[in-house]
């Protein structure tokens, strides 16, 4: 896609998979965010750029002013599992969560500090039914009554572009009320075979205890009615949903192996399941890469989003530009004229990168 003229910042920046979508739309990144120091690392690595810290600590006041605010704050307050998790160890979820529920408010904070002409946010697809759906209105009234943004959202899974099974809600705002609809991402019905690597080390396929543990867990889980278990994958299907605790079994996504235990996904195809490039550092350890990926988003998606936002702002303009030279036309004043020139010139180029 042709560059754009719009900026954005990077909020909960991860390793960087929103940013890559970003850019790849053609928009520039002013700033980022981001407290993990292993992300931080993968970050760096692939941006020259090493993010901000905590967003807690960041005044408003040393954040550039931007176009575009993106921001996937932490989704295990919100989650199935994190919420399950949570409850049984009788500890609060959602933005009761002391360490991550409340981050959503520093996007809050931002977007009314800054006033970015819009924002992406993303989280997991359960956010619309947290707490019966009482999180969702807060963050709903937020964006809409408090901040006077007018806010779309769609859940989207990205099987059609990667060969996993990944469903996110995104939310996309505007200050100044836009037209706009989500993109129609064409299905390129891709496999899991599509991703994985020729040659794989052997410390990746499971120990026969690990993977005598995984058989007799799900039979035990079955045998109650549950559906509790691994998942050994279909490769010219598609994957269920790759998560952060991947590093501790591998059990939601294996790959079958002829005459031998199945095995883990390698960083490198887990990097592919989220729609890197082959390009993509990965300067951590598998542990940290497992992790990283499985919090990341899926950059086609992300991009094609992108795309469309950078679109509707470039309608806005051609539109605002209109309205301008309407009122130049009906006033015919000279002095108007002359003050108005640049911003017709600069508006004139914009209508060209449409």
């Amino acid at each position: 896609m042709e560059a754009s003229p719009y900026t954005f910042i990077d909020l909960f920046a991860g390793i960087g998979g929103t940013r890559q979508a970003f850019e790849q739309a053609g928009c520039r990144c002013v700033f980022s965010s981001e407290w993990n120091k292993f992300a931080q690392q993968t970050y760096h690595a692939n941006f020259d750029e090493m993010p901000a810290g905590d967003i807690k600590v960041i005044d408003s006041k040393d954040i550039p002013h931007h176009d575009i605010l993106v921001g996937g704050f932490p989704c295990q307050p919100f989650s199935i599992s994190g919420v399950s998790k949570k409850t049984s160890l009788k500890k609060p979820h959602g933005f009761q969560d002391p360490a991550q529920g409340t981050l959503f408010f520093e996007i809050k904070r931002i977007l009314g500090d800054k006033k970015p002409r819009a924002f992406l946010l993303e989280n997991v697809k359960h956010l619309q039914r947290h707490d019966k759906g009482c999180t969702f209105k807060v963050i709903m009234d937020s964006l809409t009554v408090d901040l006077g943004y007018t806010v779309y959202y769609k859940v989207i899974d990205a099987r059609s572009v990667v060969p996993q099974h990944r469903e996110r809600i995104y939310l996309v705002g505007f200050e100044q009320p836009t037209w706009f609809s989500f993109p129609d991402i064409p299905d390129s019905k891709p496999r899991l075979s599509d991703i994985l690597e020729s040659k794989v080390d052997s410390k990746y396929t499971l120990s026969d205890h690990l993977w005598e543990y995984l058989q007799q867990y799900a039979a035990k889980h079955k045998a109650k009615g549950n559906g509790f278990g691994y998942g050994l994958t279909d490769l010219e299907g598609i994957a269920r949903t790759l998560s952060a605790r991947y590093h501790k079994d591998g059990s939601e996504i294996l790959i079958p192996q002829n005459g031998k235990n199945p095995r883990r996904l390698t960083p490198r195809e887990c990097a592919r399941l989220m729609g890197f490039p082959d390009s993509f550092r990965i300067p951590v350890s598998d542990t940290q890469a497992y992790r990283q990926f499985g919090n990341s988003v899926v950059v086609p998606v992300v991009r094609a989003i992108a795309e469309r936002i950078a679109k509707a702002l470039i309608e806005q303009d051609a539109l605002n530009a209109n309205r301008c030279l309407s009122g130049i036309s009906r006033t015919g004043s000279i002095f108007e004229k002359e003050a108005l020139g640049v911003g017709a010139e600069q508006l004139s180029g914009i209508s060209m990168a449409r």
